[in-house]
């Protein structure tokens, strides 16, 4: 079961709702809160759920803390929480946020004035992440290490170095921090709950809002945030999300992101749809004929 804790002031002029779920992370949670309060250019709905919290994380916040918070007893992951927070979002802009990231300075004015040129609602975008590592993915300033711990983050150096690594807007937002409008959210259905407690439901929000017709998924450079990585996914048991998105949506999350998002390019302006009869699918087809022996043999 979920609670609600406290309520934040709903007459405020908040620009965006930041939604972070947390999970046993309260020295690294503190450092996200801070940043969020210390370099924000604009007002925030902050809403936190927490996930368990038996290292304080709880009591902590409700001395310290004048957000939303909604609490459960258990691990309830990363889909459920987000889901759960949306009644409680207050703004026209869902901002999901990892409870291990560092918003640098002015990290949500590039996000506000992307928002501001749309036209209508059919975008997804998401700042950009420094981490110390993750060669893997295009997307993020990788090998920029200012700390992996809260008891060894080098801040000051961080902000001396933050905007310097040259970077383009990138096609293919998927990775938090990211906005949405909340309409988009809700005819999405938010996270899907099967992929709990949370690997591949990012991708998978992405492709629900693609179904809608969104095509405009951007990357902002200039929104840089620094990631600790994987504080939490690391601790817990994962579900077999590249398996789930590829049985769910025929083919895999890795060719949705290289040829529908085209995740880690320049970013060229909305994308255009995808001619299927273009693409190979043998990789895809060949990986479900041998999730299906693996299934009859060993049922």
């Amino acid at each position: 079961m979920i609670k609600i804790i406290q309520k934040s002031d709903e007459g405020k002029d908040y620009k965006f709702s930041i939604v972070i779920p947390t999970w046993n992370n309260l020295d690294l949670l503190k450092i996200c809160l801070k940043s969020i309060q210390d370099n924000s250019r604009f007002s925030h709905q902050i809403i936190v759920h927490v996930n368990e919290g038996i290292d304080g994380t709880l009591d902590w916040l409700q001395s310290n803390f004048d957000g939303d918070i909604t609490f459960s007893k258990d691990n309830k992951g990363i889909c459920y929480p987000l889901n759960y927070c949306a009644q409680l979002v207050n703004t026209d802009y869902y901002c999901y946020f990892n409870d291990d990231m560092y918003a640098c300075p002015d990290w949500d004015l590039p996000l506000w004035e992307a928002i501001e040129k749309k036209v209508d609602n059919l975008f997804f975008f998401s700042g950009t992440q420094i981490q110390p590592f993750s060669f893997w993915d295009s997307s993020i300033i990788a090998n920029q290490n200012f700390g992996t711990e809260a008891n060894d983050f080098r801040e000051q150096e961080l902000l001396d170095k933050f905007n310097l690594p040259e970077k383009e807007d990138w096609s293919g937002a998927t990775w938090p921090p990211n906005v949405v409008h909340i309409d988009m959210w809700r005819m999405a259905g938010g996270y899907s709950i099967e992929f709990s407690p949370g690997m591949y439901s990012d991708p998978d929000f992405s492709m629900k809002l693609w179904k809608l017709g969104v095509r405009d998924f951007r990357g902002l450079s200039d929104s840089r945030v620094y990631h600790f990585e994987s504080k939490s996914t690391s601790k817990v048991r994962k579900n077999k999300g590249a398996d789930q998105f590829l049985a769910k949506w025929g083919i895999s999350s890795r060719m949705f992101g290289k040829h529908y998002l085209k995740r880690g390019k320049k970013y060229d302006g909305p994308l255009s749809d995808v001619d299927k009869e273009t693409l190979s699918y043998k990789t895809d087809s060949i990986r479900n004929f041998f999730k299906r022996v693996a299934k009859a043999m060993f049922p």
